[in-house]
C-alpha cells in the first residue's frame, strides 16, 4: 500500500508537469459522453445494460479475474488523475486541483479490493458452516460534486470487487468530468476481461433519473453519498439503502493539547480541497487558556483571521437570510480563500484558509458551509467546548476530532459525540486513511450505520452448511 510520503511526491511531480493556464483541450479528450463505454441518454438503457452485464460478471469471472479487473481499474485512474482533477475544477467551479489529485490518488491506493470478502468456516462434530460475501447485483449510486470522480473511483473498486454492477447518478454539475472517468474505467474493464457496462450512467442526471433508478426492480441495493434530503429520499424507496449524509465536524481543544501540533493539523484538515470534504473541520471549540496561543498559532500556520467589520462583510456573501433563517450562498462553496479576501478587499491571494473570532451560536458554527472559512469559538472550560461541538455536530454522527493528552477528556467527548469518525490530536483527514492507517472511502455511511465502506459493505452474507459432521478429517 503507498504511504502519505509516497502520495505526497506523486501530487508534487504531477503538479510540476501541469500548465495551469491550459486546462482542457478537445484534442485530450479520445473518449465522449455519446452512448459508449456506459454512459447512455436514457437511463433505463443505462439500468438494463448494468443488470446483464452483471449477469454476465458472475457466470464468466471468478475471483482471480475480480482482482485482475480491479486492478486494471486503478491503473488506469491513477494514468489519469491530473485529467480527472483539471476536469473536475474546470466544470465544477470547486476546490483545488492539486487536492483533488491527491484524493483521487488516495482512493485508487487505499480503497480495498476483492482480498478484504475473506470466508468463515467452522467445523465442528456437527457440521462444516462457511459463510462468504455475496454479491447484492445491480447497485444505484447517486454521487456529489464534492469528489466527483474520486467518489466514481472507490465506489467502483468497491461496489465490482464485490461482484455487482453499479448505474451511477452523478451529480448534475459534475456530469461531463464524471462520464469521461466512467468510461476510462469502462474501458479498462473491458480490456482487462470484464464485461461491457459493469459501470453505466445517465447522460444527463436529474432528479427524475435518480426516482427511476431507485424505484426500478432490477436495482437491488441504493448507495447515496451526500447531503441529508438525498439520503432520507432514497430512504423511501423500499429498497435497502446506504446512506452518506452531511456532517458539521467540529473540533475540540483542552487546555493540555500540543497547540502547535493542533495549528498545523487543522489548517491541513480545513483548507485541504478547500474545505470540500464532509469529514473537514468545519468549527473549533478553544478552552480560554490556550485560545489565544492558537489564534497566534493559526496565523503562523497562514491562516487570515478577519476582523469584525469583516466578518459582517464576509456573513453577506457566503449566507443568505430569509424568515426561515440562514443559507449557504452556493456562489462561495468549493471556492479559494483568497478569492473570498479580494472580494473583502484583502490582497492576499495565496491564502488557503480564513479563520474568524465567532461565539457558538454563529450561524458559520452551525451551518455545514464547505468553504475555507474556519469559525473559532472561546470556552470557558472543556465541558463547554464539548458541549458547543455536540450541539454544533447537529447529530450527523460523521465526523469529530480533539487534541488533547488527557485521557478522560478524549473518551468523555467520543461517548458524547458519537461520530462515526473519531480523531485525536491529528487532522480529520487522517480518520480516512489520508496520513492515518486504515482503508479509505468517499462514502462514509453514518446516517445507516456501515460507517467506512469497503467492498464488504456492498455484499451480503451467504451460508452454506454440510451437516451431520460432513468433511471432517480429525
Amino acid at each position: 500500500m503507498i504511504n502519505e510520503n509516497d502520495i505526497r511526491a506523486i501530487v508534487s511531480q504531477i503538479i510540476n508537469e501541469v500548465d495551469f493556464s491550459k486546462l482542457i483541450t478537445g484534442e485530450q479528450s479520445q473518449l465522449s459522453a455519446k452512448g459508449e463505454y456506459g454512459v447512455y441518454d436514457k437511463v433505463e438503457d443505462a439500468i438494463d445494460a448494468g443488470f446483464l452485464a452483471q449477469k454476465e460478471y458472475m457466470a464468466k469471472c471468478n475471483m482471480e479475474a475480480r482482482v485482475k479487473i480491479v486492478k486494471a481499474v486503478k491503473e488506469a485512474a491513477k494514468a489519469n488523475v491530473k485529467e480527472f482533477a483539471l476536469r473536475a475544477v474546470e466544470e465544477t467551479g470547486l476546490g483545488r486541483v492539486e487536492d483533488k489529485i491527491t484524493k483521487n490518488l488516495v482512493v485508487i491506493e487505499k480503497t480495498p479490493g476483492p482480498e478484504c470478502l475473506t470466508t468463515t468456516a467452522i467445523s465442528s462434530d456437527d457440521g462444516l458452516m462457511i459463510e462468504e460475501y455475496a454479491p447484492f447485483g445491480l447497485i444505484g449510486s447517486v454521487t456529489p460534486v464534492t469528489n466527483p470522480t474520486a467518489t466514481i473511483i472507490n465506489n467502483t473498486v468497491s461496489m465490482i470487487s464485490a461482484g455487482n454492477a453499479v448505474v451511477f447518478n452523478v451529480h448534475p454539475s459534475a456530469k461531463k468530468v464524471c462520464a469521461y472517468c466512467l468510461q476510462i474505467l469502462n474501458k479498462a474493464i473491458i480490456e482487462s476481461g470484464g464485461p461491457k457496462d459493469l459501470i453505466t450512467m445517465v447522460k444527463e442526471p436529474t432528479l427524475e433519473s435518480v426516482q427511476k433508478i431507485s424505484s426500478n426492480p432490477k436495482i437491488r441495493l441504493m448507495v447515496g453519498t451526500g447531503g441529508m434530503p438525498m439520503v432520507t429520499q432514497l430512504l423511501k424507496s423500499g429498497k435497502k439503502t446506504i446512506g452518506a449524509g452531511a456532517g458539521n465536524p467540529p473540533v475540540v481543544i483542552d487546555e493540555t493539547a500540543d497547540i502547535k501540533l493542533a495549528a498545523r493539523e487543522i489548517f491541513e484538515g480545513a483548507s485541504f480541497d478547500n474545505n470540500l470534504l464532509c469529514l473537514a473541520e468545519k468549527e473549533v471549540f478553544v478552552v480560554k487558556n490556550v485560545y489565544d496561543k492558537f489564534i497566534n498559532e493559526m496565523k503562523a500556520q497562514g491562516a487570515y483571521l478577519l476582523n469584525q467589520y469583516q466578518l459582517e462583510t464576509a456573513m453577506n456573501l457566503i449566507f443568505t437570510k430569509d424568515e426561515s433563517g440562514y443559507h449557504v450562498s452556493k456562489k462561495w462553496v468549493g471556492q479559494d480563500a483568497g478569492k473570498l479576501l479580494k472580494e473583502l478587499g484583502v490582497d492576499q491571494v495565496d491564502a488557503k484558509l480564513i479563520i474568524c473570532e465567532t461565539d457558538a451560536q454563529h450561524p458559520l458554527v452551525l451551518l455545514e458551509q464547505l468553504m475555507p472559512v474556519l469559525p473559532i469559538v472561546r470556552c470557558e472550560d472543556f465541558e463547554q467546548a464539548m458541549n458547543g461541538a455536540v450541539k454544533a455536530e447537529s447529530g450527523n454522527r460523521h465526523t469529530s476530532s480533539i487534541f488533547s493528552t488527557n485521557v478522560v477528556n478524549m473518551t468523555k467527548f467520543a461517548k458524547a459525540i458519537e461520530t462515526t469518525i473519531y480523531t485525536k490530536n491529528g487532522s480529520t483527514l487522517r480518520g480516512v486513511g489520508i496520513g492515518g492507517n486504515g482503508h479509505t472511502t468517499m462514502t462514509i455511511a453514518g446516517p445507516t450505520g456501515e460507517g467506512i465502506t469497503s467492498a464488504k459493505s456492498f455484499s451480503r452474507i451467504r451460508r452454506c452448511m454440510l451437516a451431520e459432521g460432513g468433511f471432517r478429517i480429525v
